[in-house]
C-alpha cells in the first residue's frame, strides 16, 4: 500500500526523530534513553494550557509495586477543588474522565508520552484525565503492564467522587501498545465484573502477538514501527511463551474468542502501517459478537500520523472523526 504523498514529510521527520536507533533487544535501553530526550515534561507540555495538573502514587495490583498516575483536570477545576458536580459534556455527577495510556511498544516511554491527549480532551470536553505509568517489558512481561492500567482504572472508578468525576462517563485510551493495553483492560473490565466503561479508544492497536498478517509483512523494514520492532516489542513482552497457545487475550487482546459485553469501540488505524490487518480483524469480531464498534482505515496513513502530520488532509479528517467520537461517547 502506498504512502499519502502529503504524509511523506511527517514519516521522514518521523524515522528522523523516534526510530534513530534500530528497535532490537540489545538496543531496548539505548531507545529508552532516546525517548526521554524527546517527551516533554509535564511543565512544558502544559504552558499556556486551561488545566491543571498532579502527580499521585496508588496501590498497584496485589502484590506488585505502587503505580504513580498523573491527573489533567480542566482549568475549572482548579477554583472549585474536588467533588465538583455537573461537569461538562453532559449531564450528571461529576465530569468525564479517561484513563490514558501510552505507547511505546510495551518496552518504552513513560505516562508523559501520551498526556498530550488528556491536555486537549480536558481543555475540549471538560475531561478528568488520568495517565498511568506502567511497568516496561522484559524487566516486566506481561500481563503486568495491563493490571497496572487495571490498577488505575479500579482506583479511578473507587475515588470518582473524590476526583469529581461522573463513574458512568469513564473511558479507556491508548495508541499503539496503549491501544492493546486498552483493549486489555477493557477485557480485564467485563471478566472481573467492572468498573464499567463508557468506551474504548483503540488507536492503532498492538494486539497480536503472530505478527503473521498481510500487512505486518508488508511492512517488513518499511515505515513507522516496521515488522521487526514488532518482534522485539512481543519478544520481550511474551519470551518463549509468544506464539503458543499460552498466550492470554490479557497479553495479547487478538487472542480473544469472546468479544461480547464489551463497551463500545473506537478502532482507527493506517492502511500503510503494520497494524492494518489486526485493527480490522478486532472490530469486525467485535462486529460478529453482536458489539459496537467503529472502525477507520486511514488511506495512505503510516502509523503515528496525525502526530507527525497534521496538517495533511488525511489527518485533519481523522482528527474530526475521533473528535466526533468522542463528542458522542462523554455525552451519552
Amino acid at each position: 500500500m502506498p504512502y499519502d504523498p502529503a504524509l511523506l514529510p511527517g514519516l521522514e521527520f518521523f524515522l528522523d526523530l523516534v526510530e534513530r536507533i534500530p528497535l532490537r533487544a540489545d538496543t531496548i535501553i539505548a531507545n529508552r534513553d532516546h525517548f526521554a530526550t524527546i517527551i516533554q515534561p509535564m511543565a512544558a507540555q502544559v504552558e499556556g494550557r486551561a488545566v491543571t495538573w498532579e502527580d499521585r502514587v496508588i496501590p498497584g495490583p496485589p502484590g506488585a509495586p505502587d503505580v504513580a498516575v498523573t491527573i489533567v483536570r480542566p482549568a475549572a477545576n482548579d477554583a472549585a477543588g474536588d467533588h465538583e458536580p455537573g461537569g461538562a459534556g453532559g449531564s450528571g455527577p461529576g465530569r468525564p474522565a479517561v484513563l490514558g495510556i501510552h505507547g511505546g511498544g510495551y518496552v518504552l516511554g513513560t505516562r508523559f508520552f501520551g498526556t498530550g491527549e488528556l491536555i486537549d480532551l480536558a481543555e475540549r470536553h471538560g475531561v478528568v484525565g488520568v495517565a498511568v505509568e506502567y511497568r516496561l517489558a522484559p524487566e516486566h512481561p506481561a500481563p503486568a503492564a495491563a493490571e497496572d492500567c487495571y490498577a488505575a482504572l479500579a482506583w479511578l472508578a473507587a475515588h470518582a467522587a473524590q476526583l469529581g468525576v461522573d463513574p458512568d462517563r469513564v473511558v479507556v485510551s491508548g495508541t499503539s501498545a496503549g491501544g492493546g493495553l486498552t483493549a486489555a483492560v477493557a477485557l480485564l473490565a467485563r471478566d472481573r465484573g467492572g468498573p464499567t466503561l463508557a468506551g474504548q479508544l483503540v488507536n492503532t492497536p498492538m494486539i497480536d502477538d503472530r505478527n503473521d498478517t498481510v500487512s505486518s509483512w508488508q511492512y517488513d523494514g518499511i515505515g513507522a514501527w516496521d515488522r521487526s520492532n514488532n518482534d522485539t516489542g512481543w519478544d520481550a513482552m511474551l519470551g518463549a511463551e509468544r506464539g503458543t497457545a499460552a498466550v492470554t487475550p490479557y497479553q495479547a487482546p487478538a487472542r480473544a474468542t469472546d468479544l461480547t459485553g464489551l463497551p463500545p469501540a473506537f478502532i482507527e488505524v493506517g492502511s500503510a502501517e503494520v497494524f492494518r490487518d489486526e485493527a480490522t480483524a478486532y472490530a469486525s469480531a467485535i462486529w460478529a459478537a453482536g458489539g459496537q464498534a467503529e472502525l477507520h482505515v486511514w488511506s495512505g496513513a503510516y502509523h503515528g500520523f496525525t502526530g507527525f502530520s497534521p496538517d495533511a488532509e488525511v489527518s485533519l479528517a481523522a482528527n474530526a472523526a475521533r473528535d466526533s467520537w468522542w463528542r458522542r461517547i462523554l455525552t451519552r
